[in-house]
């Protein structure tokens, strides 16, 4: 009797919270409990619990605090930019079907499939030659191969579009355009899957990956339907439709170069170890992620004169991984056995000729090495016409300022475990110094 009592006389409170991250929950329900009666209380309006839930599809868990600051700018660019492709594709799909025969008594259906057969075909080969000659290249320089491959999706469409008006040349052109989005299919893949891993905070590259295919799903729905509603009102109307399409292509191109101008990289590629190496030598200071990226180019074809901007590509003076069989025999007794003395405790050997800086790099070297050689390379080229003893004040600048340069890299929270560059050939060398050193 006591213990019933004693129970009769206490109450509970529970508190219901709603989200999946825990800075950022909501209460929904407040339940106050006693033997006697229960008390249910509804916190916030049902239709926000619903909008919540229902964004859950689309953003990552955990949002914002689980995804880098410029996803959010990156993800509104890049669906106008898709919605815009889908929109184009209705226009150039109706040509491409209207030139294959598509409504026409005369047309035969395994004409048609073998149109379509070589348009794949070409496709695939496409795909196939371009990771064979670029895809290494993929990572380093992830923000202008996107933007190449959205102006190679562009080019496709472009074909497809004016393909009814050379029927003589039809298999031709069709396959251009083939050929042109297969290059487009692996360079954005291969981006997509860099740029996923640099947002990811909280090892949620596979929930951002999901999650950017829901937001890709509404974007493909409402494109299609807006392309079929512009295909139907020009269709018999060749200047509004090449009006429509030029217009959705200009905008295209516009919103991916914004897309990719949100990009803040923390990754070390080449031209960024040139902009924060500059930096760094000039003030002692070294810049954010943010700060670079507003430096850094990322069209295919530079607008600004090397002139004006030298110091900052020096990395285009600077080749990494260099053949040892392209040197010539006055080369290697002029060159690199004169080099050679100067690393003889390196994993990397640096070749200066003709202001352009050759690193060999050996076959045991690692990350941290090769990172390390780009940037004693850089600071070569940077003097490679001024210094008269170039070798050994390169030396002394690493032996004095590198593991400094890599702190505050690190402080600023750029990834320094790696250089994001291909290294094709290697060398294994065992060398001999000689007495006496002259620089």
């Amino acid at each position: 009797m006591e213990a019933s009592s004693s129970v009769s006389n206490k109450t509970i409170t529970i508190e219901e919270w709603n989200g999946s991250s825990p800075t950022k929950l909501s209460k929904t329900f407040t339940i106050k409990a006693s033997s006697s009666s229960v008390t249910i209380t509804r916190s916030g309006a049902r239709f926000s619990h619903v909008w919540r839930r229902l964004l859950q599809a689309f953003v990552p868990e955990g949002f914002p605090s689980s995804v880098t600051a410029d996803y959010v700018p990156f993800q509104i660019w890049d669906s106008l930019q898709g919605l815009s492709t889908y929109i184009r594709t209705m226009l150039s799909t109706q040509a491409l079907l209207s030139a294959i025969g598509v409504g026409e008594k005369s047309a035969t259906v395994i004409g048609a499939t073998f149109q379509w057969f070589l348009r794949d075909l070409t496709g695939m080969l496409g795909g196939i030659l371009f990771t064979f000659y670029q895809g290494s290249n993929l990572d380093s320089n992830a923000k202008m191969w996107r933007l190449v491959a959205d102006f190679m999706n562009d080019l496709g469409m472009l074909m497809d579009l004016i393909s009814p008006l050379f029927p003589s040349a039809f298999v031709f052109v069709v396959c251009l355009g083939s050929i042109s989005r297969s290059f487009t299919g692996v360079a954005s893949g291969a981006t997509r899957a860099a740029l996923t891993q640099h947002f990811a905070l909280q090892d949620n590259a596979a929930d951002i990956s999901a999650k950017e295919g829901s937001q890709e799903t509404v974007a493909t729905m409402i494109g299609m339907a807006m392309g079929m509603l512009v295909a139907r009102i020009t269709i018999g109307y060749p200047l509004a439709i090449w009006f429509s399409f030029l217009s959705l292509t200009v905008f295209h191109m516009y919103a991916n170069y914004r897309a990719v101008r949100c990009l803040a990289l923390n990754s070390i590629n080449p031209e960024r170890s040139s902009i924060l190496l500059h930096h760094f030598m000039e003030t002692g200071q070294v810049l954010s992620p943010e700060q670079v990226s507003s430096q850094e180019h990322v069209l295919p074809i530079r607008f600004i004169s090397w002139s004006s901007r030298n110091s900052n590509y020096m990395h285009k003076k600077v080749r990494l991984g260099m053949r040892i069989s392209s040197f010539d025999n006055m080369e290697i007794k002029e060159h690199l056995l004169y080099a050679a003395s100067y690393y003889a405790k390196a994993k990397y050997i640096l070749v200066e000729r003709k202001g352009i800086v050759d690193v060999i790099v050996h076959k045991d070297s690692n990350a941290a090495d090769v990172l390390k050689s780009f940037f004693h390379a850089l600071v070569l080229a940077k003097d490679a016409h001024k210094s008269k003893s170039l070798h050994s004040d390169g030396q002394k600048w690493v032996d004095n300022q590198y593991e400094l340069f890599i702190k505050k890299l690190k402080s600023l929270g750029w990834k320094t475990e790696r250089l994001l560059a291909p290294i094709i050939w290697r060398a294994y060398w065992s060398y001999e110094p000689l007495e006496e050193k002259i620089d």
